[in-house]
């Protein structure tokens, strides 16, 4: 279904208000950024509607949606929409730019809004930003922290985020910390489009005249894909190399993970998942060590034995030139030494600060 004033995913920065009138179910998966999901079917008329449609008929689900559609775009405009303005400019979309999206904008048309439909609805914008996810990372430049763990690269991020540099924290994205302990207790991952919707708009954003921080990831983010371009840009980028002592490094996790101390048995079924790398007898004295609460030697062997090693093969591989990098060396990794490195990285024409924060 074609209508007027029909926008594309470049013009939805022109609008007041992002309207997404799909199913809260489909809002919760993935959405346009910044859009206020207001549905013209809730979840259960959406699959009553489609059930009708297929097991009795098309004009019979279209009777009834249009019955329920219309009582809930009544609800929205005397619920919330009376407060608008006339000068009020709403984007509207559903799945297909369709009949959801255009019920909602021909009623508000009569009103005299004047509002626009996204060409293609949720399917036309998830096509447009992955071929600028494809794009966009080759016009950017990334400046990489790399480090073994522990060594305050997420800390490092954040410190430079506050003192106004730009920052693409990717693992903050996918909230997970990318290793085998890195997810996080009660918080689950997001949806692979949810994470994709929030890269792409972090890039949009930023100034590609001025370098943009990120942290060395992995090919996967917990269950996350870092999208395949914007990988590849950030491995041929500059790197910046961290190099803590471990004291340091193992006070920064245990200060860092404490629900990781608090909930044992949680710890304890994430390390038993690393079984296939390491042996029975190691994996043994971790378990040994959660039971006697030992949590400085637990860290410390898990970076010496697992941890260290696995980055030693795994940033040779994804960055070769990370030996000839320049390399910061705090001697410790609290707040007020990680801000100074920051302001440093900040300050330099280049990130070359070999004894930053000592």
């Amino acid at each position: 279904m074609k209508h007027d004033n029909v926008v594309n995913v470049a013009q939805i920065d022109d609008f007041d208000e992002i309207i997404d009138v799909r199913s809260p179910a489909e809002y919760a998966l993935d959405r346009v950024p910044g859009a206020v999901n207001y549905p013209v079917l809730n979840n259960e008329q959406r699959v009553r509607i489609g059930t009708l449609y297929k097991q009795v008929s098309p004009f019979e689900a279209r009777k009834l949606g249009a019955a329920l559609v219309a009582r809930n775009i009544a609800d929205h405009i005397e619920n919330t929409f009376l407060s608008r303005g006339s000068n009020w400019q709403p984007l509207v979309y559903c799945w297909r730019g369709g009949k959801r999206s255009g019920a909602m904008a021909q009623v508000m048309r009569d009103i005299g809004w004047r509002v626009a439909i996204l060409d293609g609805g949720y399917q036309g914008y998830r096509r447009d930003i992955l071929a600028q996810l494809d794009a966009l990372p080759a016009r950017l430049a990334f400046r990489v922290i790399c480090g073994p763990t522990g060594s305050g690269k997420s800390s490092l991020l954040r410190a430079l985020a506050a003192q106004g540099a730009q920052v693409l924290d990717l693992e903050a994205l996918a909230c997970h910390r990318g290793s085998v302990l890195g997810g996080l207790p009660g918080e689950p991952q997001p949806t692979q489009k949810w994470f994709d919707s929030q890269i792409w708009n972090a890039l949009r954003q930023f100034d590609p005249a001025r370098p943009i921080w990120v942290e060395a990831e992995s090919r996967k983010i917990g269950v996350l894909q870092v999208p395949e371009q914007l990988l590849i840009r950030i491995r041929a980028s500059q790197a910046t190399l961290i190099d803590a002592p471990i004291a340091a490094r193992v006070e920064l996790l245990i200060r860092e993970y404490p629900h990781m101390l608090a909930d044992p048995a949680w710890l304890k079924a994430r390390l038993a998942q690393l079984s296939r790398l390491q042996s029975h007898e190691t994996i043994e004295r971790w378990m040994a060590q959660i039971d006697a609460k030992a949590w400085e030697h637990l860290v410390l062997d898990l970076l010496v034995n697992h941890y260290d090693p696995l980055y030693q093969r795994s940033m040779h591989k994804s960055y070769p030139s990370i030996d000839s990098a320049p390399v910061i060396r705090p001697t410790q990794l609290d707040m007020q030494s990680v801000a100074e490195c920051a302001r440093q990285l900040c300050a330099a024409d280049e990130p070359v600060l070999a004894g930053a924060g000592t």
